[in-house]
């Protein structure tokens, strides 16, 4: 009898944004300081933006784990001080203090995503490097790093190694602006999607968010996704994955709206 498959979790990006207000996606009349209990409760994650230029302190995130329901996952962007730096074997105590304070979310922390731009140098070895001073657990709770490296140079089989060597996961990114393989490295995945478009409801044509159900049930039951590129020949086989599905940028507007249809089209098949 095989393993159930993971959970599937879709989200969003932030959740304080004018244009979700008025019953776009918050209800008429609803209080801002409402909107993230709101939020949480519509959705499996949400990801943290606001890190990535400045941390909070603990006592901010302890405030948002106590507005969130069980369950519920945050998602969080590591500080541009420490991705932007070229030189990876500096960033360790930066790496540490920002774990350290994030950890406050407790069991609502989900992935942290380690985000290097399209001119970051750091090629397989200084990544492999990277992750193995990452701490794997903080306060008892494991930790999930994913890496989403935007330099097209930097994919490589020997990123995919280095990658899986320590359990993180690269960033699967539903972009044509960077690059991104099917190949998983981790026991869960995380995927940035990136094409929500104005004139669409929910973001997405509706065979568009077919494929994504599809592919994000393969995900989780532990399969990889045939009808998408991959850099290695052998992708070895695995146990049912956690999947999370977040709608990032593009007609942010419609974000919230893809990703309740996601969920709900995900619970009509059974895999939500």
């Amino acid at each position: 009898m095989s393993a159930p498959p993971g959970i599937i979790r879709t989200g969003i990006g932030g959740w304080v944004f004018p244009a979700w207000r008025g019953g776009t996606f918050y209800p008429a009349g609803l209080p801002q300081r409402e909107e993230l209990a709101y939020a949480s409760e519509q959705l499996g994650c949400i990801e943290i933006n606001s890190t990535f230029y400045r941390a909070q302190k603990p006592a901010i995130y302890a405030q948002w784990r106590e507005q969130t329901p069980e369950g519920f996952r945050f998602s969080a962007k590591a500080p541009r001080t420490i991705t932007q730096t070229h030189d990876l074997t500096t960033v360790g105590e930066r790496a540490e203090r920002f774990i350290e304070g994030i950890s406050a979310l407790e069991d609502r922390l989900g992935p942290l995503i380690w985000q290097f731009g399209e001119n970051h140098p750091a090629a397989a070895a200084e990544f492999d490097a990277f992750l193995g001073m990452l701490p794997r657990k903080v306060g008892g709770e494991r930790l999930q790093h994913a890496l989403e490296v935007r330099n097209p140079a930097a994919w490589t089989p020997e990123l995919l190694a280095a990658a899986r060597a320590h359990g993180a996961a690269l960033v699967f990114s539903g972009s044509d602006d960077y690059p991104s393989f099917a190949d998983p490295t981790a026991d869960f995945i995380y995927a940035r999607l990136m094409r929500s478009r104005a004139n669409l409801r929910a973001g997405y044509p509706a065979r568009a968010m077919e494929q994504w159900c599809l592919r994000a049930m393969r995900w989780a039951r532990g399969e990889d996704n045939a009808d998408l590129p991959h850099l290695a020949a052998d992708v070895p086989a695995q146990s049912p994955r956690e999947v999370y599905v977040l709608f990032i940028g593009a007609a942010k507007q419609r974000n919230p709206g893809a990703a309740m249809a996601l969920r709900d089209q995900l619970r009509q098949l059974g895999g939500g």
